[in-house]
């Protein structure tokens, strides 16, 4: 059972409940389930989700396995980077939400990259997140783990890729934009350099491809330009919806 799966099920079975908690239907007992009525507790003061964070206690002590270490601090290093933010754990499936946020949150993912898509769905609409710490223990003997270390990386990092390219559009296309039209005006001041030089330009096709690769560019950052404007009108449309949820609920 993945936790994208147990998300959809709650929404489906529950439809008028305030709060969910689930930590993936996880029986390995790597998770301190103790520290729940907490997180439920941080939930009721207002935060939109609760994050259980396993890297600021003890996990990198228990957890073996050097290549989730390692994926965990990429994910991590990414999306704090391109959000300005200071999430420590974004990999931990352990977590609570508000009504609001369940309500909001569209579920498009089926594996283990979820938790990725929450976090920066979260961070992306400016939601309350709160990081409480947990006690983490290593899988015990004979519990083998769900996650794929080299699938499951690939399909995280897939995701966050996406949801750049959606939620980051002008970075991401006005980037890409940037360096073709670098590469273009470099090839273009070659030509130029050798018709000023000979008066006589030798190399049209590298010519045309310089002049191509500009526009290319350019188009890319319009493109960048118009998806940006798009994305800050959906923020400000999941702000109203949320708004009207939150006033449907009070009466």
């Amino acid at each position: 059972m993945t936790i994208g799966k147990v998300v959809r099920d709650f929404r489906a079975a529950l439809p008028d409940a305030a709060i969910y908690v689930y930590d993936n239907n996880s029986t390995d007992r790597t998770a301190e389930i103790a520290a729940a009525p907490d997180m439920v507790a941080k939930v009721l003061e207002g935060y939109d989700m609760v994050i259980g964070d396993r890297l600021s206690s003890t996990y990198f002590q228990e957890n073996k396995r050097p290549f989730h270490n390692f994926g965990n601090r990429l994910v991590r290093g990414s999306i704090n980077h391109l959000f300005r933010a200071h999430v420590t754990d974004i990999m931990t499936g352990y977590r609570a939400f508000n009504f609001t946020f369940v309500k909001t949150y569209p579920v498009l993912s089926r594996g283990f990259e979820v938790e990725t898509e929450m976090t920066i769905h979260s961070l992306n609409n400016n939601l309350r997140l709160y990081e409480m710490p947990i006690q983490y223990r290593d899988r015990p003997e004979g519990s083998v783990s769900k996650l794929d270390t080299v699938g499951d990386g690939i399909k995280v990092m897939s995701t966050i890729f996406r949801m750049i390219r959606e939620y980051k559009p002008l970075p991401f296309f006005g980037g890409l934009g940037l360096i073709i039209g670098i590469v273009g005006i470099v090839l273009c001041g070659t030509v130029t350099f050798e018709f000023a030089k000979t008066g006589v330009v030798t190399h049209f096709p590298t010519l045309i491809g310089a002049v191509m690769l500009v526009i290319a560019g350019l188009l890319l950052i319009i493109a960048g330009i118009i998806l940006d404007v798009m994305a800050k009108n959906d923020r400000k449309t999941f702000v109203i919806d949320t708004n009207k949820i939150a006033y449907n609920k009070r009466h």
